[in-house]
């Protein structure tokens, strides 16, 4: 039986969501975060040293890492997710399923990081100084890259509505975090049309409405987001 260890608003949730367009039996064992830190549990460590999630284990085997996940669960339990090897499409659908994580991420977890600099606990003599330092880092260097970021998608999605080609893979469900997270928190509005049809195209899918239902709170597919968690 493949347990999910799940964190409430994390990206266990897109591990969620596979598990369901698979159809694959699983049991969810359900972690939440320390509401003063935000913080996963430290009983995660006991599954695996990181206290990260998502965690799965599946008989013997525990992993980590959301593409790692992805990339074990799909080419062991759904093939119909991947393109074929001698796909055209298989390059693309491996450079999305590391993409999500090794490039679009990065970016956003340091306009996270920084937020909550600005925004922490200080010497009130220090908030102008650390709150100007934090401002300008974000607008002068976080943002841009972000909006390069956001304006490669965009131009990626103008001939194709998923990543890897004309159907939908399993890079989908990978890059569906950062562009969630990205409507959240960077600016991705409608005025990126392709992403934001991509976003409704994935939260309309029975599997995604499933995992929903299954997983408990998830802010980033909601109307109303949090931005305070990842």
């Amino acid at each position: 039986m493949i347990v999910l260890h799940h964190l409430e608003n994390s990206r266990s949730q897109r591990i969620l969501w596979l598990l369901e367009e698979l159809g694959l039996d699983y049991e969810i064992k359900r972690y939440e975060r320390d509401p003063k830190t935000l913080l996963a549990p430290k009983e995660l460590r006991a599954v695996h040293p990181l206290g990260k999630s998502p965690v799965i284990t599946d008989g013997p085997q525990t992993l980590a890492e959301s593409g790692a996940i992805i990339d074990y669960l799909t080419r062991r339990y759904g093939s119909h997710l991947m393109p074929s090897a001698d796909s055209p499409d298989a390059m693309r659908y491996t450079y999305w399923l590391h993409y999500a994580e090794g490039s679009a991420m990065p970016p956003l977890l340091l306009k996270l990081v920084f937020e909550r600099v600005r925004s922490g606990p200080m010497p009130f003599f220090a908030k102008p100084i650390a709150r100007g330092l934090c401002d300008q880092v974000i607008r002068v260097f976080i943002q841009p890259q972000l909006d390069r970021h956001l304006d490669y998608l965009e131009s990626e999605l103008s001939t194709r509505e998923w990543f890897a080609g004309d159907h939908f893979t399993a890079a989908d469900i990978q890059m569906s975090f950062p562009l969630e997270t990205a409507a959240s928190r960077a600016g991705l509005n409608a005025n990126r049309s392709n992403l934001m049809a991509f976003l409704e195209r994935i939260h309309a899918r029975p599997a995604y409405q499933r995992a929903l239902g299954k997983g408990g709170p998830y802010a980033y597919a909601s109307e109303k987001r949090e931005t305070n968690t990842l």
